[in-house]
C-alpha cells in the first residue's frame, strides 16, 4: 500500500532515539506526527503493544480453527497524560493475531522489522497480508490492513500497468485519472507494443509463481484480480539524475552530507541490513527489500526494472457476479467478450494473456 517531509513521516516516531543535545527536534517531530493524524499514532502504539503482547505467547504447534476467530481488543483512556503523542481515549483491536504472525514467519518477516514497517522477502504473487487492526478515535472506526508494498521505496516507476487480460476496454477511474502517473489497461500494452525483457530462468520462475497462485485463486472461487506491472527506466533515471546533479551540485552535496548522518543510529533489522552495503548503482536493487522487482535480461533493447505482482484478488464469484455474467451473456450473445466470467475461465483468459508478455 507518493513521500511527506521529513516532520510527517511515522517511521519518525518509531525509530528509536540517540542521545544527543538537539532535544528541541524530538518534540517538534512528534507533535506534528500526532497532530497531522491521530488514528496512524494509536496504529504505531497498537502495533508495538501487539507485538510486545505476542512474544510472551508460544507459537503454536499448528493454527486452529478458533485461531482464525480469535481477536484482542484493548481500551486506553489518557485523559491528560502523553497527550502530545496520542489521543485522551482509543481502541486498538488486533484481529487474529496468531494467524498474521504465522503468516509473517512465512514471508521471512522478523518482529522488529514489521514494527519499523519494513519487509523482506516471499515466493509468490499474491498481496502479503501481514495483520488486520481496527483503531477507534473520538468513536470513529477505522480498518487498516497493512502489506507490503509491491513497488520499490529508491527505484521511481517510470510506467504503470493493470492487467486482466480482457479486450474489453476498461476507463481509468478518478483516483487513478488524478495521479501523476497513470495507470495503463491491457489495450495500452498492446498499442505501445510493450514488451518484457527478463532472462529465460527469470521467466520460468514468474510463470510458476503465476501458474500456482492462480490454482490457489481459483480454488477460492476468486476473480477480477489483475497483474500490477510497474516499469523502472534505467537510462531515464540515469539522465534524471544527471540534470539535478548538474543543475545545482553543492546543494546536492549538502544535502546528502545532512541526510547521511543519522546513519550511524539507524535501528537494527532492515535498516542496519541496508546501510551496512556500499551504495547501490543505477538499476540495482535489494531482492531481500524488493521482492516483486525483476532486473530486465542481459542484452535486452531496454535496461529495465519491472514489478510484478498481484492485486484485486478479493472478489469472490458469488450469486451477483453470476447474475452479471448471465446478464451480460443475453446482451452480448454467447461469443461475445464478457468482462465477468468464472473463475476457471477468468484463470484461463488471464494465464494466457500474462505469459504472452514476456519477449
Amino acid at each position: 500500500m507518493s513521500s511527506p517531509g521529513a516532520t510527517s513521516n511515522p517511521l519518525n516516531a518509531l525509530a528509536p532515539k540517540s542521545k544527543t543535545k538537539k532535544k528541541h527536534f524530538v518534540q517538534q517531530k512528534v507533535e506534528v506526527f500526532r497532530g497531522s493524524d491521530p488514528v496512524l499514532s494509536v496504529l504505531v502504539w497498537g502495533v508495538n503493544h501487539s507485538i510486545n503482547d505476542l512474544s510472551h505467547v508460544p507459537v503454536p504447534v499448528m493454527l486452529l480453527p478458533d485461531d482464525f476467530k480469535a481477536s484482542t481488543k484493548i481500551k486506553v483512556s489518557n485523559h491528560l497524560f502523553n497527550k502530545e503523542n496520542l489521543p485522551g481515549q482509543f481502541k486498538f483491536k488486533d484481529y487474529c493475531p496468531q494467524v498474521f504472525r504465522n503468516l509473517r514467519e512465512h514471508f521471512g518477516i522478523e518482529d522488529q522489522d514489521y514494527q519499523h514497517i519494513v519487509t523482506c522477502h516471499g515466493s509468490t504473487l499474491l498481496p502479503q497480508f501481514l495483520a488486520m487492526y481496527r483503531v477507534t478515535v473520538e468513536s470513529e472506526d477505522t480498518y487498516l490492513l497493512v502489506m507490503r508494498n509491491m513497488f520499490s521505496h529508491r527505484l521511481h516507476v517510470h510506467r504503470k500497468y493493470d492487467l486482466k487480460g480482457s479486450l474489453v476496454s476498461r476507463g481509468a477511474s478518478f483516483k487513478e485519472k488524478v495521479k501523476e502517473l497513470p495507470t495503463y489497461k491491457d489495450v495500452d500494452f498492446r498499442k505501445n507494443m510493450q514488451k518484457v525483457y527478463v532472462s529465460d530462468d527469470e521467466k520460468e520462475k514468474t510463470v510458476d509463481k503465476l501458474n500456482k497462485d492462480i490454482e490457489f485463486l481459483v480454488r477460492m472461487r476468486i476473480m477480477d484480480y489483475s497483474l500490477l506491472l510497474g516499469i523502472h527506466d534505467v537510462e531515464r533515471a540515469e539522465r534524471e539524475e544527471e540534470e539535478m546533479e548538474s543543475s545545482d551540485e553543492e546543494e546536492e552535496e549538502d544535502e546528502n552530507s545532512l541526510a547521511r548522518a543519522p546513519e550511524s543510529t539507524s535501528p537494527e533489522g532492515i535498516g542496519g541490513y541496508m546501510n551496512s552495503f556500499k551504495p547501490m548503482g543505477p538499476g540495482e536493487f535489494d531482492p531481500y527489500v524488493d521482492v516483486y522487482a525483476i532486473q530486465s535480461a542481459v542484452g535486452a533493447p531496454q535496461r529495465e526494472v519491472y514489478f510484478m505482482g498481484l492485486i484485486d484478488v478479493l472478489t469472490q464469484y458469488d450469486t451477483k457476479k453470476k447474475a452479471a455474467h448471465a446478464a451480460k451473456a443475453v446482451k452480448h450473445g454467447a461469443g461475445a467478450e464478457i468482462s465477468t466470467v468464472h473463475p476457471e475461465q477468468y484463470a484461463k483468459r488471464f494465464r494466457e494473456f500474462i505469459t504472452k508478455i514476456f519477449a
